[in-house]
Formats: C-alpha cells, sequence, structure tokens
C-alpha cells in the first residue's frame, strides 16, 4: 500500500476529482492515497461500458440479492453509478429510503433522474468515502438494515475496505445486511490467466480515464470478515470471474 504523509487534507477541496496531498482525512483521521479519481466523465457511458465489457453480466451479477431485499428500509448504498440499481430497488421496495454517496457528483445526478417519481425517498451526498465521517455529519446514530456496495470497493486497497468497513458496522442494525458485487479471479489456471488479463485492462483504462490509482483487486473478504462481517451467501457467474455475496454482521458487535 502507499505510503502517507502526516498532515490533514480537506476532503471537500479535494472533490470532485484531482490530486490533494497524501495524509489523514480532516474528520475521521483515514489513512488513504493522494489522488482521487474523477468518475463524472463516464456518467453518460457507464452502461455501454459495462455492456461492451461482460455483456449482460455486470447487470445480473448487480440484481442477484434484489427479490432477498423487500423488508429493507433504510439502506446506504455507496458508488452506484448511474443509479442502475438504486432506479431498480426503489421500483421493487416501495417502503425503501436510500442514502446514496459518490464521489462523482455528476454519477449522483444521473442516480437522481433514473429514480425519476421515487427520487423523493432519495438522499444524495457526494463525499470520498475514505473521508466520510458519519458522526460527523450527524448521522452516527443512524440505524441501516442494508449496505450495497456494487462494483465500488474495487476501487480502494484492502486496508481501505477494511477501514471502510470499520465506520459502516456502527450505523448497522443487528438483522443487517451488506450486498457486494466485485470482479473476482476465476476458478482454473486458464480462468485465472484469462481474468488476470481482464482485470488488469480494466484498471488500466479507468485508470487513464478518472485517474484512479489502483491497480489490483483489493482481498475485500479478508477486510470485511476482519471489520466483524459475515458471510451468508454468495453467487458467481463467468467461472468466478463476477461475484455477488450477501453479509450480515457478526455477533460481538
Amino acid at each position: 500500500m502507499t505510503a502517507f504523509g502526516d498532515h490533514a487534507v480537506d476532503p471537500q477541496r479535494a472533490l470532485p476529482g484531482g490530486e490533494a496531498d497524501g495524509g489523514m482525512c480532516a474528520d475521521s483521521g483515514t489513512r488513504f492515497r493522494a489522488i482521487i479519481p474523477n468518475f463524472d466523465g463516464l456518467a453518460g457511458l457507464y452502461r455501454w461500458m459495462e455492456l461492451a465489457t461482460c455483456g449482460p453480466w455486470l447487470a445480473r451479477c448487480r440484481f442477484a440479492f434484489l427479490g432477498d431485499l423487500g423488508g429493507a428500509q433504510n439502506a446506504l448504498i455507496l458508488g452506484d453509478g448511474d443509479g442502475r440499481f438504486a432506479a431498480g430497488f426503489l421500483r421493487a421496495n416501495p417502503l425503501v429510503r436510500i442514502r446514496a454517496i459518490d464521489a462523482s457528483p455528476a454519477m449522483l445526478r444521473a442516480l437522481v433522474r433514473r429514480a425519476g417519481p421515487h427520487a423523493h425517498r432519495v438522499t444524495t451526498e457526494a463525499a470520498d468515502i475514505r473521508c466520510w465521517n458519519p458522526a460527523a455529519d450527524g448521522q452516527g446514530g443512524e440505524c441501516c438494515d442494508l449496505v450495497v456496495a456494487h462494483f465500488f470497493l474495487d476501487c480502494f486497497t484492502t486496508e481501505e475496505v477494511f477501514d471502510l468497513a470499520g465506520k459502516i458496522r456502527p450505523l448497522l442494525s443487528t438483522d443487517a445486511r451488506w450486498v457486494i458485487s466485485e470482479f473476482a479471479l476465476p476458478t482454473g489456471r486458464m480462468g485465472r490467466v484469462l481474468g488476470r488479463l481482464l482485470i488488469s485492462f480494466l484498471y488500466r483504462v479507468f485508470g487513464i480515464l478518472t485517474g484512479l490509482p489502483v491497480r489490483r483487486l483489493p482481498d475485500f473478504e479478508q477486510a470485511l470478515e476482519q471489520a466483524g462481517f459475515v458471510l451468508v451467501e454468495g453467487r458467481a457467474w463467468l467461472r468466478g470471474l463476477l461475484v455477488s455475496q450477501m453479509w450480515a454482521v457478526g455477533e460481538g458487535r
């Protein structure tokens, strides 16, 4: 992981993209990389980029657990891109209220547009999630029963995923679920070789288009387990290249 300096950084000054001095988030004390990627330019292209990369499989992965989330009432959705999952979730669940957090204001505007007549049940916040501090925002006592992160954790290192999980866990009810969709290395020797090539290619493309500095997948499963979450169910597509998982809050929280 990249080494960091010792001084504080104001996250609001660094958004929506560009560079900031490496250091600690001013409010939360979380360490983070100097470069803050800018996804604004992809808001109108995101869906077509997905289709060109993996056809319909990313969407199938994203919506895999939609039918199991009917009881959720307060959902925290992280980095939903152009908001296709949020829109589908709002249509499927007439009671849920969503808090959507993304570093890209353009992506959040796209999410609200897709929400259409259900937009009144959505609250958006443009923030670098590494510096997001719910206690500082007056949300420390809020109790969520669902967290959703589709193809979002791959923008971070394993340590950053662990830090994020540690911030989210106190916000959750005891029966809360965390649904995650991600890329992974497929099973089998040839599958792993091809998977590495594709994932490396995607990281390079997103690095060029957004400034994303990460170049390999985080071990998000290890990070969540160490933060006190337990894997409940997992599904895989394309021989394990795509995974969708449901996690629960472990005992002893």
